[in-house]
């Protein structure tokens, strides 16, 4: 059985099912919230010995966290005079409002969780919203009540934080195909339903991704020592293909934030047919930091994640799943694309379907929000309606009825900040996740697009390699399709402190999540879509994006270039 109060290095998660409070008295009667002191006098050891030599006076952790907690209820029923009726207490007034304050702090800068079993719980699915904003609440009135007791005084600002959690979701055990060698996964609890307080601003040790996604040879779990109690899974569709993504609680702002980017598979769809991928996020028996396996006998890829403080940056989830996707693409005869796709709509109806290939950093998702920039001017003098965003990271290319076509994997996005028009991130404020705003490769999880449009069939007009080392502007059209192979496999790009790779780099097919991998398997496909890209007309070439270079103006216009292209063609 899973606590009710679980605390583990950023992360705090709340079971609501098991323990709910009514009132400050009971939160503050809770074994949480004397686990919660004690975790916080344990990190001042850690951090600050002189402050926590201060606070303590040589009196063991268990005293102090009793003396805190007595003087807390005390706090909540007298008057602060008959608690500090001599300057000799073990715990004074000035040092209790440090406690007080810097307590508050250290509980705010963790990533908080509640969620409601329903399986086992009669609330209402709308009640677990309710429950959550209770205890945001109820934590704001406790740390105010003690606050202005202490301080003498109340308040002459109120401002209404997020005191109480930053996420809540409901889970649900689920009826669900998998064979029998996967039996140990059927107590894990499925994430049903989601609310996310937004804007969400969430830190993490680590800011890239460091090394490659490597094949292992034999399944990544075992099931023995697998404690379904530390597990949630989330079920998600990444384009059309059945996602199981099992993450252990240490880890559940990846897990969760995930509703931000990959559409939620529901109760019904898990039981009706059998899941194509399955990923293991915070696996503590890994045996690779990140590794994929493919089980041949059920046609299921699994992507195995090493429980390690640097999987707490989201890139690591998200590509984990996207690798096994396009593993899966692959052995479908699908061309699966680092990239994104944009439609841009006419007002005279003409329709072009554009497709951006490049490995992290190289402009993709710069190239689309110049693009939507430029057009907003077009869209005054009524030429341009509308531009849809098809996808933004990962696609692929198939046949259909003797053409090309192309949809996507993800509803979201998850970009860097640092190369964004300053309005992108903050347009839609409230949607949004932010990672690390403070640092260098800054990115934001945002909705983008909705289900049904990324998972349409869309024919393709136009493939672009995106070019952010030369210093050039405009497009490059390829005529023979062994340049253009030449150039999309070469997939240079100047790193933009993404990854752990620095310069000048090359990358198969632009493509580490699953061509690189297989690279044998990927050959052939890459050539008869580039045969048949280049014999059906579509254009295929090069944009230059300039985000490495010392033109900063260079991707506008060569943003501009391409509408003026694609404006022109009237077929």
């Amino acid at each position: 059985m899973k606590e009710s109060f679980y605390m583990s290095n950023n992360v705090v998660v709340l079971d609501f099912s098991s323990e709910y409070f009514q009132n400050v008295q009971e939160l503050v009667s809770s074994n949480g919230f004397k686990v919660f002191i004690e975790r916080y006098f344990k990190d001042l050891a850690i951090n600050d010995i002189n402050m926590f030599s201060w606070l303590t006076n040589n009196r063991s952790l268990d005293e102090m966290v009793k003396d805190v907690v007595k003087l807390t209820k005390s706090l909540l029923v007298l008057d602060v005079d008959d608690i500090f009726n001599n300057e000799y207490d073990q715990i004074n007034r000035i040092k209790a409002l440090y406690i007080v304050e810097n307590a508050y702090n250290f509980w705010r800068r963790k990533q908080r969780f509640s969620y409601i079993n329903v399986s086992t719980n009669k609330l209402s699915f709308t009640s677990f919203m309710e429950l959550d904003s209770k205890f945001n609440q109820l934590v704001l009135n406790l740390y105010r009540s003690c606050e202005e007791k202490l301080q003498g005084y109340s308040n002459k600002v109120y401002r209404q934080l997020q005191a109480g959690t930053n996420a809540s979701f409901v889970v649900k055990k689920y009826r669900f195909q998998l064979a029998n060698k996967y039996s140990f996964l059927k107590n894990v609890l499925f994430v049903n339903t989601v609310m996310l307080r937004t804007p969400i601003i969430f830190h993490s040790e680590s800011n890239k991704r460091v090394g490659t996604f490597q094949q292992l040879q034999q399944f990544p779990v075992n099931p023995a020592s697998f404690s379904s109690q530390n597990w949630f899974c989330y079920p998600c569709f990444v384009g059309k293909l059945l996602c199981y993504v099992y993450f252990h609680r240490d880890y559940c702002p990846s897990g969760i934030f995930l509703s931000n980017l990959f559409e939620m598979a529901t109760e019904q769809q898990c039981a009706n047919r059998k899941c194509d991928l399955i990923c293991f996020f915070g696996n503590p028996d890994a045996k690779k930091d990140c590794g994929f396996y493919y089980d041949n006998e059920n046609d299921i890829y699994i992507a195995d994640i090493k429980a390690d403080y640097k999987i707490e940056y989201f890139g690591y989830i998200k590509k984990a799943i996207l690798t096994v996707h396009n593993l899966m693409m692959l052995n479908r005869g699908k061309l699966p694309i680092h990239g994104s796709m944009i439609n841009i709509l006419f007002r005279n109806g003409l329709k072009k379907s554009v497709v951006f290939v490049g490995d992290s950093g190289a402009g993709k998702s710069e190239t689309i929000e110049t693009v939507k920039k430029i057009s907003n001017q077009q869209i005054s003098d009524h030429t341009i309606s509308k531009i849809e965003i098809v996808f933004d990271d990962m696609g692929c290319l198939f046949e259909k009825e003797g053409s090309i076509y192309a949809n996507g994997t993800e509803t979201g996005a998850f970009v860097r900040l640092d190369d964004l028009d300053k309005l992108t991130a903050y347009r839609d404020l409230e949607r949004n996740i932010f990672i690390n705003p403070q640092k260098e490769n800054a990115r934001v999880i945002q909705p983008v697009s909705s289900y049904d449009l990324i998972t349409a069939d869309h024919k393709v007009d136009m493939v672009l390699y995106a070019n952010n080392y030369q210093n050039e502007v405009g497009i490059k059209h390829f005529t023979d399709y062994k340049q253009a192979i030449e150039c999309f496999k070469q997939g240079k790009r100047i790193a933009k402190n993404t990854t752990q790779e620095t310069g000048l780099t090359s990358t198969y097919f632009a493509n580490p999540f699953g061509p690189m991998q297989m690279q044998q398997q990927c050959d052939p496909i890459i050539e008869r879509m580039f045969k048949k890209m280049i014999a059906d007309g579509i254009f295929v070439g090069e944009i230059y994006t300039n985000l490495a270079t010392d033109n900063p103006n260079g991707i506008v216009e060569s943003a501009s270039e391409l509408l003026q292209m694609l404006k022109a063609d009237k077929k």
